[in-house]
């Protein structure tokens, strides 16, 4: 993944909006059902019986004449979900965002600079397509390739329930559902783990920092996924505008954090606790004067929803609970 901060409002888009609520009236993008809604969470998987009609998290129908056998991906989420469901061997095409696993990185690039290629699209000759919600895939491409004949499915998951969900989605898709049950087991089993853990706890006031852009500061907007996850995790998340995710220095001075969580670090080594103590108007803050400000490294798998996100639920964690978690965190 190339740095944020080189292109917000680009980058913003590609990390923030995938944690962001839906987008307002006018995207073109419908506020949809809960994804679970299509899959009862209950059911036993069962063999995928093709003609195979789904619902997406934009409350389209969806058809699929045959079990696909070539799948483009327009979100490195989505290519991770296929991945993690052991069929990474039928993507036929990613973004230039997409880095893991690493055996998709010479798979052909679809969506380059987060503008997708329709023309590279069809020729990749795909049978499912996955896109991305809140307009992370315009929703005028994916008008274009449904109406071009292609099958495409799109994933907006704004809760750990939604991405467990969006998972069955993609298993039933592809014929993997017994896959798609175990992974969101594990994964239910990990997200209790956690809660277990820092249950009791004090929650501190934590403040995530996104990323600073021309003097603007970017956190987990209000109601999004990324405050839910911190909150999972056990802070009491600091929250900027619920649609922009900024939040001025006045009120994160007001809001007194007293933890700050550096997940911009992980593309900038600039972005160092010393250098942040260092800004002007930050050091009343608690955090500040209390040396409590720590590099998040595993940003990227805290703010992608796929199947690592509870990997970066256990990173936030064992930031703001470091002693909860044994020698090991």
């Amino acid at each position: 993944m190339v740095p944020r901060l080189l292109g917000i409002p680009l980058l913003l888009i590609a990390t923030l909006a995938a944690c962001e609520p839906a987008s307002p009236a006018g995207t073109g993008v419908t506020a949809r059902p809960v994804a679970s809604a299509a899959i009862p969470p209950a059911s036993a998987p069962e063999a995928a019986a093709y003609p195979l009609t789904l619902t997406d998290d934009t409350g389209r129908e969806v058809v699929l004449e045959a079990e696909p056998e070539r799948i483009v991906s327009l979100a490195p989420s989505n290519t991770e979900i296929v991945c993690a469901l052991d069929a990474c061997d039928l993507i036929v095409g990613v973004t230039d965002f997409d880095d893991y696993p690493p055996e998709v990185a010479d798979v052909e690039k679809v969506v380059v600079g987060a503008q997708v290629d329709v023309e590279a699209v069809v020729a990749a000759e795909p049978d499912l397509v996955l896109a991305a919600g809140n307009e992370l895939t315009s929703s005028a491409v994916i008008e274009q390739l449904a109406q071009l004949g292609l099958p495409v499915l799109t994933l907006y998951p704004e809760s750990l329930d939604e991405i467990y969900a969006d998972i069955e989605l993609v298993g039933r898709a592809i014929d993997r559902g017994d896959a798609a049950r175990a992974l969101v087991d594990d994964m239910e089993g990990r997200v209790d783990d956690v809660r277990t853990a820092v249950a009791d706890l004090d929650p501190p006031r934590t403040f995530y920092e996104v990323g600073m852009f021309e003097g603007v500061i970017y956190t987990a907007g209000s109601g999004s996924f990324l405050a839910s996850l911190i909150e999972t995790a056990g802070g009491e998340p600091i929250t900027g505008d619920a649609l922009s995710t900024s939040i001025e220095l006045e009120d994160l001075v007001a809001a007194n954090p007293e933890l700050i969580l550096l997940g911009d670090a992980a593309y900038d080594p600039t972005i160092t606790p010393e250098a942040v103590a260092s800004r002007p108007g930050w050091e009343t803050m608690s955090a500040v004067a209390g040396g409590r400000i720590v590099v998040v490294a595993e940003d990227p798998v805290i703010t992608r929803p796929g199947p690592r996100i509870v990997d970066g639920l256990e990173a936030l964690a064992r930031a703001i609970h470091p002693g909860a978690f044994g020698s090991g965190s």
